[in-house]
């Protein structure tokens, strides 16, 4: 009976976190969908896409665009707090230096996920460049639907930044013992190959754009494993 009041407290605890994620997730949401415009506005004035029609191809665009962005500013924010919530769950399970050896690291996989979402987002700037000046060229005019390049590129500004917190996982998994450092070390093609093919899978559709995304992606999984080695999980 103690046990199974012990694991209902367990279950409970995670009930109560993954609902206040929740509510995080939608409160960020509607403020996304709300502003839209000024999400739109923002990114549009980033990209600076003179010389290319942004077009409405449908009346009910404007409600797509708001709940996309929505959608995307939810993640976004909840992401971080998904993380620490995981992390405050385990606290009772670590000793105190493990604490806070992980706790020591949530900052930088704020910085790290917002460093992969604005990389995710330049490289698509640089593909947008690319296609403008070599249609520019063979005197071929420019039309981009509204929705489909906000899509795609808060999908692959999104998705960048989630890649990029895979090192802090490592990180994790390794401070805490649970993968030994020579499993990552000696599994390199396969996370090679997993980074290639998630890359494939985004929008931008060139080699060129693949081989600068997955770029940082193989540099911060070795990176982590130096890292982890100078600090003596071996």
């Amino acid at each position: 009976m103690a046990a199974t009041n012990k694991y209902f407290a367990y279950l409970m605890e995670i009930r109560k976190r993954l609902m206040f994620s929740v509510l995080i997730f939608i409160v960020a949401s509607i403020v996304g969908f709300i502003f839209y415009q000024k999400i739109l506005v923002l990114i549009l004035n980033f990209f600076r896409l003179e010389g290319i029609n942004i077009v409405f191809t449908s009346p009910f665009q404007f409600f797509s665009l708001a709940l996309n962005s929505g959608l995307i500013v939810g993640v976004a924010i909840t992401i971080p707090i998904l993380i620490y919530q995981l992390l405050s769950f385990l606290k009772p399970a670590l000793a105190a230096k493990e604490y806070r050896k992980i706790i020591g690291v949530l900052p930088l996989t704020i910085l790290l996920f917002a460093g992969g979402f604005v990389y995710g987002v330049v490289i698509m700037k640089y593909i947008l460049q690319i296609f403008y000046q070599f249609s520019t060229k063979l005197s071929i005019g420019n039309v981009l639907d509204i929705q489909n390049f906000l899509s795609k590129v808060l999908t692959t500004g999104l998705l960048m930044g989630v890649a990029f917190l895979f090192p802090m996982v490592m990180t994790v998994l390794m401070q805490l013992k649970l993968v030994e450092y020579r499993l990552f070390a000696n599994q390199r093609p396969l996370a090679y190959l997993i980074a290639i093919v998630f890359v494939i899978l985004l929008p931008p559709p060139d080699l060129v754009s693949d081989v600068i995304l997955v770029a940082p992606l193989v540099i911060l999984f070795e990176l982590t494993l130096l890292l982890n080695r100078i600090w003596g999980v071996t």
